[in-house]
């Protein structure tokens, strides 16, 4: 088990929490990091683009002309893609980008960026983090105080004072422990879990 210091909002050690190695102290694999993150930010792609092809355009049901006759190249349809007001020939179509690798895979990959942070000492452990009248400048404040600048907030969703006024930071983001991803992680260069949010991390991942 990985021991890890607890300190409160005054940035005062006031104890410790033992987390799994496994979670918070494993080998960090920067390809799991690369497959989480593409399969989040694949995902987010609409696939919605798309173009009429000859036969979703509407009209070219009759013949134009004669095959034969009329000293005219022969056409079947004024709706060909060679035609002004064509259909696209071979144009993009609607489809889903969504990837999603296999669970060993995405747990793998938030254990090494969690034991990044770790090992990068950008792992902060608060014993708690409760923010009067979920005032952003109160939870801004608090920050400051310890000392960041950015960071990616964890705490459980019962704490909604908090997540209403972290939320609001530019340069803070807050989720609770289940929605815990990569690419958050990664996007701000601190972490910061409340004591109860790492044990259900540690939990959830162990």
């Amino acid at each position: 088990m990985a021991t890890f210091d607890v300190i409160n909002l005054e940035k005062q050690k006031v104890g410790t929490v033992e987390l799994s190695d496994r979670v918070f102290a494993a080998d960090v694999n920067q390809h799991l990091l690369w497959e989480a993150v593409k399969m989040q930010q694949i995902s987010r792609r609409a696939g919605t683009v798309a173009v009429k092809n000859r036969g979703l355009v509407s009209g070219g049901g009759k013949k134009p002309w004669k095959q034969k006759g009329t000293g005219r190249a022969r056409q079947g349809s004024i709706r060909a893609s060679h035609w002004v007001g064509g259909g696209k020939a071979m144009g993009p179509k609607q489809r889903d980008y969504a990837y999603r690798p296999p669970l060993k895979v995405r747990k793998g990959a938030l254990r090494s960026v969690l034991s990044m942070r770790a090992q990068e000492q950008q792992l902060f452990i608060l014993e708690g983090f409760e923010v009067p009248e979920a005032k952003t400048k109160r939870a801004a404040a608090a920050l400051a105080k310890l000392g960041i600048e950015a960071a990616l907030v964890i705490d459980l969703k019962k704490n909604t004072g908090l997540h209403r006024a972290v939320r609001n930071l530019r340069m803070f983001d807050v989720l609770p422990p289940e929605g815990i991803n990569v690419e958050d992680v990664l996007r701000r260069p601190v972490l910061v879990l409340t004591k109860e949010a790492a044990q259900a991390v540690d939990a959830r991942l162990a």
